[in-house]
């Protein structure tokens, strides 16, 4: 009688043990869960970003100083390499929220990709923009660090940058349960990306 008792206890108390290993292990793997489904949204917003800067900077290489048709000194002369950025962030299927692009920098990049000063910056302004292909940009030009009649795309051609930076935004309850656990107000994510390309000789 007492051995069962004994042995009573014993289930009894494994069981207990068994709901607080329960009750300490399902947060962490709810929280491991939510952390890598928020990590495959932002790498998809990332790998979005690449796409749109990568058109961007393939639209400026392609239009180098420009030509008969569309000079260099024609206002707004990068609109069609903003457009292109455009076009990508926009396209059907995009995960990108384009109120939360704060800029486009088109820039003159040294050898290692980065802006060595010249920079022509494109700042959000909805619907504010330049006419592309019957379209108004999203962006307007906010600074012309860099004068496109100036661009080689001769003989040891210049390098041209296209970058953009983005605010990306949790999509899942993670950073509400960070900032309960840390206290930090860990609420969005601050993303960057480039392009570098040299630019092509134009044909008049």
């Amino acid at each position: 009688m007492i051995a069962r008792r004994l042995a009573d206890r014993r289930r009894s108390g494994a069981r207990g043990q068994g709901l607080v290993e329960f009750a300490v292990l399902v947060p962490v793997f709810f929280l491991l869960l939510l952390g890598m489904l928020e990590f495959g949204l932002a790498y998809t917003h990332d790998q979005t970003l690449a796409y749109a800067t990568r058109e961007g900077a393939r639209a400026g290489a392609a239009l180098g100083v420009g030509n008969s048709s569309y000079p260099c000194n024609t206002p707004n002369f990068d609109a069609p390499i903003v457009a292109a950025v455009e076009r990508i962030l926009e396209s059907p299927g995009s995960p990108i929220t384009i109120a939360n692009v704060q800029s486009i920098k088109i820039y003159l990049a040294n050898a290692a990709g980065n802006p060595t000063g010249s920079v022509n910056n494109w700042a959000l302004a909805i619907g504010g923009g330049p006419v592309v292909d019957g379209k108004p940009l999203d962006f307007i030009q906010t600074t012309s660090g860099w004068n496109p009649c100036a661009r080689n795309n001769g003989v040891n051609a210049d390098a041209l940058g296209v970058s953009l930076s983005y605010t990306y935004q949790f999509e899942t309850p993670f950073g509400g349960i960070i900032k309960l656990v840390s206290g930090s107000n860990w609420t969005s994510l601050q993303m960057t990306d480039k392009t570098v390309m040299n630019l092509n000789p134009t044909v008049q």
